[in-house]
């Protein structure tokens, strides 16, 4: 009994002192779509107290890659907070086409939970589509005292990074411009978010946006062809009346694309460290933040527009106000806070066909319509199911009932040799060989093979030339604007920063995968690595 006693004390003692060792908060910060010569590119206009303070006074690692296809968001978050790929984590993309049902499903939308305070199109989301254990929930299942809240405007964002078990995760509601969750988490918002709800929400920081500086501040020219122009307007220029165009549009997504949606996002995070009482006991909470509009703007502008430049230069004052107020809060040493992306982008592929680049554009519908038609011609059948993310799904109950006459290999080598004479496609890779788990030499297959769930992805996956886009015939202006997903390393290559309490200074040009983030999370919280985690532990951070 005497040597029971022992050990429980020394057990006690070695929690308490992890406990006191670990940061009283830890926070997360995803920008969406943001790619690593950002850091660079906008410097000239960033504060010393933003993006400038993170990279000179904590540890920049410069070298950090997605090693997985494709770069989407979900994926994203999920990589980042699992450590792990999708291979594992189950996340393969924003959407996918499911089998069963023959729907095309999101990754967190979940038709068995409803919306708490929502309208009735955004709040039906939860995680039961992520396979494995977060970091948060790995948090949360060590110490029970501790807090995870999560944030973001889109549901993903915030929903994915928050794991199984969060205190509170919360995303924007597109019909009523103020923040929700769902059943799956809650029965009722707390009092302190239906306050802030009713006070801070869209309709109050919507405004006018303008440029930040003055125009010779700028490298980004304002009226560019490769721009979306937005509903409401005649040009893609400055000045956006948001609360204008949203009426216009009968749409909040001008709000969402806009710096105020920042503003917003930096004041709920505020309002959860207060009102949540993170940071204030022995058991260290964590914060998980996710900045979507960035992407939201991305998508519509161009990596190289004006208003992706505002967008940071502002993003960068967010981000000096949060630092400050952690600062006063916690102390320099009593949190750490690391910031990475979910992707990167590819510069508008027009704009690099039209400058002499390689680039274009796949219009997949086409693409769908000439497989389809050699399908019937050689086979006198259709024997595809439909496509999702550059996976094309075949039909494998047709398929099965002409088993004597026509094998699922016939159809594969014919949509292969197909294939290599569209322009765009660069490579494919069939489900069975990927099923075979195998390293493969080839960098961009490997890739595709961390990305790929034998339940979830299609039978024949493509892979797509640098500079290229899939795009559908049936797009409003499809040369305009941009998107990512590729394993190219503008898609791949994103900043990440890591600052605080026990933080080395330094530069890290070792190349890394975003996989590592998470196991070197659960490392300084001094909690166990899960079983799923590919990544390896950044131990250069430390001193």
């Amino acid at each position: 009994m005497k040597f029971l006693s022992i050990t429980a004390a020394l057990i006690i003692a070695f929690i308490t002192h992890s406990q006191k060792e670990s940061p009283k908060i830890m926070i997360g910060i995803v920008v969406d779509q943001m790619c690593y010569d950002y850091l660079y590119r906008f410097e000239k206009n960033y504060s010393k107290r933003g993006f400038k303070k993170l990279m000179n006074n904590g540890s920049h690692l410069k070298n950090m890659h997605f090693n997985y296809i494709p770069t989407y968001t979900g994926p994203g978050h999920a990589s980042i907070y699992t450590g792990t790929t999708p291979r594992n984590h189950g996340i393969i993309a924003n959407d996918w086409l499911q089998r069963a049902s023959l729907q095309h499903v999101n990754c967190v939308g979940d038709n068995g939970v409803k919306g708490i305070e929502s309208s009735a199109l955004y709040g039906k989301s939860s995680p039961h589509r992520l396979n494995v254990q977060t970091v948060t929930d790995q948090l949360k299942k060590s110490y029970t005292k501790s807090k995870v809240i999560s944030i973001s405007i889109k549901d993903r964002g915030a929903i994915l990074p928050g794991g199984h078990n969060s205190d509170g995760t919360y995303w924007f509601d597109y019909g009523k411009g103020t923040f929700i969750t769902s059943s799956y988490y809650k029965t009722k918002l707390p009092k302190w978010l239906q306050d802030f709800n009713e006070n801070n929400n869209a309709a109050s920081y919507a405004d006018v946006w303008v440029p930040l500086l003055k125009e010779s501040a700028y490298s980004a020219i304002d009226d560019s062809p490769y721009e979306k122009v937005l509903a409401g307007k005649t040009s893609p220029t400055f000045p956006y009346d948001i609360p204008n165009l949203c009426k216009t549009g009968a749409s909040l997504q001008p709000f969402a694309m806009s710096p105020f949606a920042n503003t917003l996002l930096t004041d709920l995070a505020l309002n959860a460290i207060e009102h949540e009482h993170l940071g204030e006991d022995e058991s260290p909470d964590m914060l998980c933040i996710s900045y979507s509009s960035p992407d939201i703007a991305g998508h519509a502008f161009g990596p190289d527009s004006k208003e992706i430049e505002d967008i940071y230069i502002r993003l960068d004052l967010e981000l000096a106000r949060f630092i400050e107020s952690l600062e006063k809060l916690f102390g320099k040493d009593g949190f750490i806070l690391f910031l990475t992306a979910d992707h990167g982008v590819v510069p508008v592929p027009q704009k690099l066909v039209d400058e002499g680049f390689s680039g274009g554009y796949l219009f997949v519908d086409q693409m769908m319509n000439q497989l389809r038609t050699s399908c019937k011609k050689q086979f006198g059948m259709d024997f595809i199911l439909g496509q999702d993310n550059l996976n094309i799904y075949l039909n494998y109950n047709l398929i099965n009932s002409y088993q004597d006459s026509i094998d699922m290999d016939q159809i594969l080598s014919l949509f292969e040799e197909e294939l290599r004479n569209i322009e765009g496609v660069k490579q494919t890779a069939r489900r069975s060989e990927l099923m075979k788990g195998i390293q493969y030499k080839d960098r961009l297959l490997q890739m595709l093979f961390e990305g790929f769930d034998p339940k979830r992805s299609g039978d024949l996956l493509l892979i797509l030339q640098p500079g290229y886009l899939p795009k559908s015939t049936l797009s409003l202006n499809p040369h305009q604007g941009t998107s990512h997903g590729s394993g190219y390393s503008y898609d791949t290559h994103v900043p990440c920063l890591w600052y605080g309490g026990g933080i080395r200074k330094n530069e890290i040009l070792e190349p890394l995968n975003i996989t590592d983030i998470g196991p070197t999370l659960l490392e300084l919280l001094n909690l166990p690595r899960l079983e799923s985690m590919v990544g390896t532990t950044i131990k250069a951070i430390k001193p």
